[in-house]
C-alpha cells in the first residue's frame, strides 16, 4: 500500500481487512456544513497530496445560489489547495463497494489556512486555547428527527411510520419501546458507527415524535465536530435504507420540541492535566464563573452561527426543551446554559442554544470563542438562577435578521474567529436571508390574500 493510505486508522483497517480499496471521498465542509470535494479512484488518491477546489463554495447559500462575492471587496474566485487529514479516514459503508472517506483541510498557494473554512475557523480557536496553556474539551449531543419521506414542499412534515404500523409518537421521552419502534434504522446507524470507529455513548427517545438523541463521549473539539459531521450523513443514509428521512432541521414540525446540538465543555491545563474549572479542593474557580460570563456576553452576538437559518429561530419557544434566555443554573434544563451534575474533575458546562442545523465545526467554535473571551477578560456572570427560566424574557434575537445585525456589531468575536471568516458569513447568511423574504408563505395567502 502506498504511504498516503499506509498507517489506517484500526477501524479503517478492520473495515477493509483483505478487500481491496476502490475508492476515496476527498471531502471538506462548506458553511451550512454539506459535504463538498470529489470521490477518486483508490489508485489515483495514492498518488497524490493535494487537490484543488474553488474558494468560492464558501459563497454557495443553502439552496444552492451564489452570494453576490461583488459585495467582497478585492474577491476574485482563486483555487484552494485541500491537503488530506489521513487521521479523518473512515469508511462509507453505505457504498456499494469499498470506498473510504477523508477530511481535508483547505490552504492558499502560499500555505496559509484559508480563513473562512469552516475546520479551519476551530482549529484557529483550540490554537488560541493552546496558547494560554489549555486543552478546551467538548461533548456534543446530537438531536434529530426521523420522519415520513417529504417530496412536496408544501405539505406538512409528518412523523415516520414505526414498525407497529402507526407513526412515531410524541411525549414518549427516554421511552424504550418508542425507540423499538425504529429499530431497524438505529441498528444501522450502529452498525454504520462501528464500521467509522465512532463511539456513541448512548441513544435516548427524546420528547418529539421520531425525534431521537445521539450522545457522543468527549475530546478534542476538532475531532468531536469531524465526527458530528461524518454522523449527519451516516444517519441521513441509514434513514434512507428504510424508506425514511432523517431531518437536522431546528423546528421540523410545528407542535414538536427542536432540536438541538447541546454542547458540553471544560479546560484542561495541559501542564497539570487538571481541570481548571475546579480549584485544589474541588470548588468551583474563577475560570468556571468567567467562562459562563464569557457565554451571556457574546452568545448573543454568535447565535447567528448557532441558529443559522430562519427556522432555528422557531426552536426558541417557552415549555419546549429550549432556552429563551442566557440565564445560568446547576441542573436545570430551563435555563440556557447548565451546570450538569458531576464530580470536580468532570465540571462542565453546557451551551443549551446552538441548534442541530448549525455546522458543528461553527457552532462548537462560536461557544468557545465566548468562553475563551470570558475568561481572558475576567467577566463575571449574573447570580446563578433559580426557578423556571421561561417565566422570564427573552435576552438573545428571536430573528435572524436582528441576529446578523448583532453578529456584525461584534467586533471581538470577529477578531477571534477570523475577520475574513465573519466578512464571508455575513454575506453569505444575508442573501439567504433575503431570499427566504422573497417567499410568499402559506400563512399570508390564508389570512391576507382576501382579510385585508
Amino acid at each position: 500500500m502506498s504511504a498516503t493510505l499506509s498507517n489506517l486508522p484500526p477501524a479503517v483497517q478492520s473495515y477493509l481487512g483483505d478487500n481491496r480499496l476502490d475508492e476515496v471521498e476527498c471531502i471538506i465542509s462548506d458553511l451550512p456544513g454539506i459535504a463538498r470535494g470529489k470521490a477518486v479512484p483508490a489508485s489515483k488518491f495514492a498518488r497524490q497530496n493535494h487537490f484543488y477546489l474553488p474558494d468560492s463554495i464558501y459563497y454557495q447559500t443553502i439552496t444552492g445560489e451564489w452570494a453576490e462575492a461583488a459585495g467582497d471587496e478585492g474577491f476574485i474566485e482563486r483555487d484552494m489547495i485541500l491537503k488530506p487529514d489521513m487521521s479523518t479516514a473512515t469508511a462509507a459503508p453505505w457504498t456499494g463497494d469499498w470506498t473510504l472517506q477523508v477530511i481535508h483541510d483547505a490552504f492558499d498557494r502560499a500555505g496559509n489556512p484559508i480563513s473562512f473554512s469552516p475546520r479551519n475557523v476551530l482549529k484557529r480557536v483550540v490554537d488560541l486555547y493552546r496558547a494560554q496553556g489549555w486543552k478546551p474539551i467538548v461533548a456534543p449531543e446530537m438531536e434529530f428527527y426521523l420522519v415520513a419521506p417529504n417530496t412536496n414542499p408544501s405539505k406538512a412534515i409528518e412523523a415516520m411510520m414505526g414498525r407497529s404500523g402507526r407513526p412515531a409518537a410524541a411525549r414518549q421521552a427516554y421511552s424504550m419501546s418508542a425507540v423499538d419502534e425504529y429499530g431497524p434504522v438505529i441498528d444501522d446507524i450502529y452498525d454504520f458507527a462501528e464500521a467509522q470507529g465512532f463511539e456513541i455513548d448512548g441513544i435516548t427517545q427524546e420528547g418529539g415524535a421520531g425525534q431521537l438523541e445521539i450522545n457522543l463521549r468527549h475530546g478534542s473539539p476538532v475531532k468531536l465536530a469531524d465526527e458530528v459531521f461524518y454522523f449527519k450523513r451516516l444517519i441521513r443514509e441509514a434513514a434512507l435504507r428504510h424508506n425514511c428521512y432523517a431531518t437536522f432541521m431546528a423546528k421540523p414540525i410545528a407542535d414538536e420540541p427542536g432540536s438541538a446540538m447541546h454542547i458540553h465543555h471544560s479546560v484542561i491545563d495541559t501542564e497539570t492535566g487538571e481541570n481548571i474549572f475546579s480549584g485544589p479542593q474541588g470548588g468551583e474557580t474563577d475560570a468556571f464563573y468567567h467562562f459562563i460570563g464569557g457565554l451571556q456576553r457574546y452568545l448573543p452576538a454568535g447565535i447567528a452561527v448557532m441558529a443559522p437559518y430562519v427556522n432555528s429561530y422557531r426552536r426558541y419557544v417557552k415549555d419546549h426543551a429550549a432556552p429563551i434566555n442566557l440565564e445560568w443554573a446547576r441542573d436545570n434544563r430551563t435555563t440556557g446554559i447548565r451546570i450538569p451534575i458531576s464530580d470536580a474533575q468532570s465540571r462542565r458546562v453546557e451551551n443549551r442554544l446552538a441548534g442541530m442545523d448549525c455546522n458543528p465545526y461553527l457552532g462548537i467554535a462560536m461557544s468557545l470563542a465566548a468562553g475563551y473571551l470570558g475568561m481572558m477578560e475576567g467577566i463575571r456572570p449574573t447570580k446563578q438562577f433559580r426557578g423556571d427560566a421561561y417565566d422570564g424574557d427573552g435576552d438573545f434575537a428571536q430573528t435572524l435578521g436582528q441576529a446578523l445585525d448583532e453578529f456584525d456589531d461584534c467586533t471581538k468575536l470577529h477578531e477571534i474567529l477570523g475577520i475574513d471568516f465573519a466578512r464571508v458569513y455575513a454575506i453569505v447568511k444575508r442573501a439567504e436571508y433575503e431570499e427566504f423574504l422573497q417567499v410568499i408563505s402559506p400563512w399570508e395567502r390564508e389570512h391576507l390574500l382576501t382579510n385585508v
